[in-house]
């Protein structure tokens, strides 16, 4: 909280008349996304973007609070669970858009149904691109059950940013990205393609597509599997206990 403090108010200095507010929430605890959810509702009257950007990548073996592998259940569940449940004011404030910020590593993914807990063989990249490509899969799904809301959404590549998200990176992949270090784009530019689908009129855009480098873009074969993202989004459903038709 210290640092989205702090974030809050280097915008507000820098930006003349911005609100900006810094809220608690944690993806890996679902009790935390339902306060968080239930504070936007009490202090919000409009939602117009949703930007599912947290993340973590490529950490050792970890549980949720709710027994999720932490990354299928930070990357994916959490950012599902938080999108259904302010869903109702996305369409109040509609026309309204969801950005889910995905990766390149979602064309090393495969949506493992038979291990998403992680339990028999978990490899820390494996679960990161398979959590990246279940943010393609669930972008594309949910397209096609909002659009008439007037609630579009959009998959982004930010590509390679030089952020803390790297933290558990361990060699020879640490000593990869410190001689690549140069290519590495700052946090700023690794913006740049969110504010794009957040920012570009709504008829200039794809709903459910994949972008990055400011261009819409082909996500990989797995990325396009029609029905993957509908059996992800079923078993998305089951294990949060919810219904979203």
């Amino acid at each position: 909280m210290a640092k989205g403090e702090q974030a809050a108010r280097d915008i507000i200095r820098e930006v003349k008349a911005a609100k900006v507010v810094a809220r608690q929430l944690d993806l890996a605890d679902t009790k935390s996304i339902c306060q968080f959810a239930e504070n936007i509702y009490n202090t919000e009257k409009a939602l117009h973007y949703l930007i599912n950007n947290a993340g973590v990548a490529i950490c050792p073996y970890s549980t949720t609070v709710d027994g999720y592998e932490m990354q299928f259940g930070v990357n994916h569940l959490g950012h599902f669970f938080l999108t259904f449940l302010l869903l109702d004011l996305l369409k109040h404030s509609a026309p309204s858009r969801v950005i889910n910020v995905s990766s390149i590593a979602h064309t090393m993914g495969k949506i493992q149904f038979d291990d998403l807990s992680g339990e028999k063989d978990y490899h820390p990249i494996r679960a990161y691109a398979q959590s990246k490509l279940a943010n393609v899969l669930f972008t594309r799904e949910m397209a096609k059950r909002t659009e008439v809301l007037g609630v579009t959404t959009y998959s982004v590549d930010p590509g390679v940013v030089a952020t803390e998200l790297t933290r558990h990176f361990k060699r020879p992949l640490l000593d990869v990205l410190k001689t690549f270090k140069f290519l590495a784009k700052t946090p700023a530019e690794g913006a740049y393609t969110t504010i794009y689908c957040t920012v570009t009129p709504e008829n200039q855009l794809h709903t459910g597509g994949y972008y990055k480098d400011c261009a819409r873009a082909e996500p990989s074969r797995a990325g396009q599997d029609d029905g993957t993202a509908l059996k992800l989004w079923a078993v998305s459903c089951r294990l949060l206990d919810i219904r979203w038709r």
